[in-house]
């Protein structure tokens, strides 16, 4: 059996389930539509659940037919059958070769943005006495026991580096030598897929008293009002705010605690030094509800 006929069998089993499905699905929406249209609004639900149910029954049916032939094999052929539909790529050489540098720019590119925003923020910030560093800048201070904070914030950072939970950190340098980790902050050049992840370590660590943001290079997720009440709270699923605040670059999304920002890191810089002071003389009320445009 080569792997040519698998392809065949299962890429034909996927083509009729999909367009069956499609179909099966786009009825019931003009059965139930007052206008006997499908709504474009629909377009990407009706492609995930089609797709989903082609994956599906492709890989049982292609099991069925080819007892002796390993799953895994079956689950290849309806892999490069996917994305020949999605991409028009039908070389298995080619589409390895596509999914291996995809894989290579998400290793590399979000370490490139954490680097730019250390890089922007440090520009913005040079005259303010505040530092913004990387996770890996913050674990060389803590072993040279160049912080002033008390082992109980030291022993919470440390856990925190471990974890890689934040990908760089705000230190500020005071009148008398010292320097103190006073913010956390999350880099993502996109976090629609793991807002849920990012926001549990953010409010742990508003908990733990210290400035928590985030920022973000495509916010585009924050066109659904659930992405922006996990940053702002105030609905029922998400009744706190999940950020002291997040910064976006682009100037679409502002609101309540989301903030436009651009290369000059304005009011990042602001909201920054704000917080630097607050929490280096008040910090007993440096909470989850505290928020740098009136502390």
């Amino acid at each position: 059996m080569t792997m040519g006929e698998i392809r065949d069998f299962c890429g034909q089993i996927y083509a009729d389930t999909y367009t069956c499905e499609r179909q099966r699905i786009e009825n019931e929406i003009i059965a139930s539509s007052r206008t006997g249209l499908v709504p474009a609004s629909k377009e990407g639900e009706i492609e995930t659940a089609s797709q989903k149910e082609a994956i599906k029954i492709a890989t049982i049916e292609g099991i069925k037919h080819f007892p002796d032939v390993e799953a895994e094999s079956i689950w290849r052929a309806v892999y490069e059958t996917h994305v020949h539909r999605k991409s028009g790529i039908n070389d298995a050489d080619t589409i390895s070769k596509v999914i291996s540098a995809d894989q290579s720019w998400k290793k590399s590119s979000g370490h490139a943005f954490e680097e730019m925003i250390k890089i922007l923020g440090t520009a913005a910030l040079h005259d303010s006495g505040i530092d913004i560093v990387l996770q890996r800048d913050l674990n060389t201070l803590i072993k040279a026991q160049e912080l002033s904070n008390e082992p109980r914030d030291i022993s919470w950072l440390k856990e925190q580096i471990k974890a890689s939970t934040f990908d760089l950190y705000a230190v500020v340098h005071t009148h008398d030598g010292k320097q103190f980790c006073y913010g956390c902050i999350q880099s993502k050049t996109s976090v629609r897929d793991r807002v849920t992840r990012d926001r549990e370590p953010s409010m742990q660590a508003m908990q733990s008293f210290f400035w928590s943001t985030i920022i973000v290079l495509d916010g585009d997720f924050l066109k659904l009002p659930k992405f922006i009440s996990m940053v702002n709270g105030g609905t029922a699923e998400h009744v706190e705010n999940g950020w002291h605040g997040m910064y976006v670059f682009s100037e679409q999304y502002s609101q309540d605690r989301i903030y436009s920002i651009d290369l000059d890191f304005k009011n990042f810089k602001e909201h920054a030094m704000i917080a630097a002071n607050y929490w280096l003389s008040q910090r007993q009320w440096f909470n989850r509800q505290w928020r740098a445009d009136h502390p």
